[in-house]
């Protein structure tokens, strides 16, 4: 579970069950960067376990996520498409088994990924006072 507190103004503060904290809002990152990031987080996890297993050498990994929505005054704004573009680089780096680190994680081990594409019920409630 992750709760997010609110820390006055438009500043919110999001921290789960072990104890790890950021905060989302005009001072920081915002809610769908936070989304954008995750997706490359959960990718980049598995990648990187991946080729490890494979003993591959990675010196620099970055990732840029990207997507489009609907233009600014129409609600709401959903993605209408997302791109993850991952930049490695490492001696003797074979391109054979970097594309499947990431075909498998975007196919089968990131969540992330699985849940986008999934569009999950999603519930909300709400209680006042407790």
């Amino acid at each position: 579970m992750v709760q997010v507190q609110w820390k006055g103004g438009m500043t919110f503060e999001s921290s789960n069950e072990s104890g790890s904290s950021f905060a989302m809002g005009p001072e920081g990152t915002s809610p769908v960067e936070a989304l954008l990031g995750s997706l490359a987080a959960c990718s980049a996890m598995d990648v990187i376990s991946i080729l490890e297993k494979k003993r591959q050498v990675v010196t620099s990994y970055r990732l840029e996520v990207s997507g489009e929505r609907n233009p600014p005054g129409e609600w709401p704004r959903p993605f209408l498409t997302m791109h993850v573009k991952h930049l490695l680089s490492g001696p003797e780096l074979d391109p054979v088994a970097v594309a499947r680190a990431v075909e498998l994680s975007d196919e089968k081990y990131c969540t992330v990924a699985a849940t986008l594409r999934s569009a999950p019920k999603l519930t909300v409630e709400w209680v006042i006072g407790e």
